[in-house]
């Protein structure tokens, strides 16, 4: 029995319901062989049709109550599956939100994607079939046991000592499908992964000329994860084989049990059909126990996963007057890291190592430092996508951390490369933002400069754009991503090398409404490009995840460091 299946909510109830069901359910297969085992009996010794009328009558009307019970159970396991699978899937996305992007790298988007569609899906069928196999399996064996062992005692010992042998057999290879179910599904989160970034790669592959060359990483990956599912049916099919195997064998012990007593005269004919249609009966549910166990164990180990996400615990929280009062940012907001030290996930190494930072209301920060110095980790930090090892993070004066939602409902976040969902520019500009106005809608438009391309598209604001429709170019992805920031009009905005992968005359052309954009908030930019510097108040130059400098522009360039050594070589770079 699965301890966790318990634990969602309404399980415990449906659970009590079921049995309770599963009881009567047990009375009356056991009602149906004595009906039935008194027809055959009578028919046999000689009694007309109509003699044994009521038996039969009695029989089919216990037969059609016991498929009614069958039916309610279906009818309420399936809407407990049905809405529990459904708030898996809200949860799942919504905790994949408040963990952020570093989350999904890790994972990768193939499996996250497959465990949010596929995955709930099987987790759904686990859910709906699994409950009332495991109250059936407690209720309907003890049952019809106690009543043969009433019956016939002898037939009730066979009875008794072959179910721990398909029980221990069914231990065995579950524990054995157990492990190929693990590995199966390591192979089909690296299969959903890579056919993802191989769909994306795409182009790249065919502009180097070697698309042809990744056919055959296809066929490997692919190949491994067939041999895999292979070997978990292999072993669905001998488990099958096992188990009806040992089912027939036990019900022959007991027909050939009865038989020879029923020639010696030991076992009348009526108590002997009664145990004999019981004998499969008994087995029933256990074997259809380990059919579906082979069946819902994707299911079982998808419900498992999407479980572990929602529990995370990474992303802490305050009550709402606690929010309002401590993390609310304001021109008179006050922000203090110190010694804070993050490593990042394959870095092997600290990208921040003991930072102390002081920021304070709606002040524009830049920063600065080589590649790899630890910019891009203290914007993930401060917007609460990864934590800190170490340090303390007080806002107004109050202890807090930068994963609460409190926190990550006022921030903003640019990245290189803007994320436009297969949806309409509406859509794509209302994301954080769905219940705008038409004038709200119209005015982040204008301010993000994107009215010249909406009046180019035949659609409009309904143009598609995204995977399967209207491609746009870097500066275009980033006017979208620019106009939901002033849509949401959040007091904190991070930009992570937001014009890297542009050129230097696009740039220029979205520096304005991004300065405008800048306007009331906290603004902490990252980037290589120095000419952002002159609109900073402040500058922070990173090295090896630590502050080396910080201050105006002007004061920086007279100090002579790091910073004005990184102005000097850019010049000498350009003349």
């Amino acid at each position: 029995m699965d301890r966790e299946l318990l634990s969602y909510k309404g399980a415990k109830l449906l659970f009590a319901i079921t049995a309770l069901l599963t009881f009567f359910q047990g009375l009356c297969v056991i009602l149906q062989a004595i009906f039935l085992g008194r027809v055959v009996a009578g028919l046999f010794s000689g009694k007309q049709i109509a003699s044994v009328s009521s038996d039969l009558l009695l029989f089919f009307v216990v037969l059609v109550f016991r498929h009614f019970l069958s039916l309610v159970i279906k009818k309420a396991c399936f809407r407990f599956a049905d809405r529990t699978s459904s708030e898996l899937r809200k949860s799942f996305l919504t905790k994949l939100f408040e963990l952020g992007p570093k989350s999904i790298r890790k994972e990768g988007t193939g499996a996250l994607v497959s465990l949010s569609l596929e995955g709930v899906l099987q987790a759904k069928k686990y859910l709906e079939l699994f409950i009332p196999k495991m109250a059936a399996n407690a209720i309907v064996p003890v049952l019809i046991l106690l009543f043969v062992f009433w019956t016939d005692k002898m037939s009730g010992i066979i009875l008794l000592l072959t179910m721990p042998v398909l029980i221990i057999f069914m231990i065995l290879l579950g524990l054995a499908a157990q492990k190929k179910m693990d590995d199966r599904w390591a192979s089909y989160r690296v299969l959903s992964n890579h056919f993802i970034d191989s769909l994306r790669g795409l182009p790249t592959l065919y502009y180097l000329g070697i698309s042809r060359l990744h056919k055959k990483t296809i066929n490997r990956v692919s190949e491994k994860y067939r041999s895999m599912t292979m070997g978990t049916l292999r072993l669905a099919f001998l488990s099958s084989f096992a188990l009806d195997f040992f089912t027939m064998l036990s019900i022959a012990f007991v027909a050939v049990a009865l038989g020879i007593r029923l020639i010696d005269g030991h076992i009348l004919l009526e108590p002997a059909l009664i145990v004999l249609i019981l004998a499969p009966e008994y087995f029933l549910p256990v074997r259809e126990l380990g059919q579906d166990y082979h069946a819902t164990l994707d299911g079982k180990e998808a419900a498992r996963k999407l479980r572990a996400y929602t529990n995370n615990t990474n992303v802490d929280s305050l009550s709402a007057d606690a929010a309002q009062q401590h993390l609310q940012w304001s021109e008179h907001a006050v922000l203090d890291v110190k010694a804070c030290s993050v490593t990042h996930e394959g870095a092997g190494r600290r990208t921040l190592n003991n930072l102390s930072l002081h920021l304070s209301g709606f002040e524009k920060v830049g920063i600065i430092g080589a590649s790899g110095a630890g910019k891009s980790t203290l914007i993930d930090f401060i917007g609460g996508f990864i934590k800190a090892e170490s340090g303390t993070i007080k806002i107004n004066d109050h202890d807090t951390s930068f994963s609460m939602n409190e926190w990550r409902q006022q921030v903003t976040y640019i990245p290189q490369h803007p994320y436009l969902f297969s949806a309409s520019l509406r859509e794509n500009i209302a994301f954080y933002k769905p219940d705008a106005t038409e004038q709200q809608l119209l005015q982040a438009v204008q301010a993000a400069g994107l009215e010249p391309l909406i009046r180019r598209f035949p659609g409009g604001l309904e143009e598609r754009i995204g995977s399967g429709g209207r491609q746009l170019s870097g500066g275009q992805e980033q006017r979208v991503a620019l106009a939901r920031g002033f849509l949401c009009d959040r007091p904190i905005l991070l930009l992570d090398e937001p014009t890297a992968h542009l050129d230097i005359e696009t740039e220029y052309e979205l520096k304005e409404p991004m300065i405008h954009l800048f306007q009331n908030k906290l603004v902490l930019l990252a980037t290589h490009r120095l000419h952002w510097m002159e609109q900073m108040d402040r500058i922070l130059v990173i090295r090896d995840g630590q502050i080396v400098e910080t201050g105006t522009q002007d004061e920086l360039i007279q100090t002579q460091g790091v910073y004005h050594e990184m102005v000097r070589s850019q010049l000498e770079g350009i003349l």
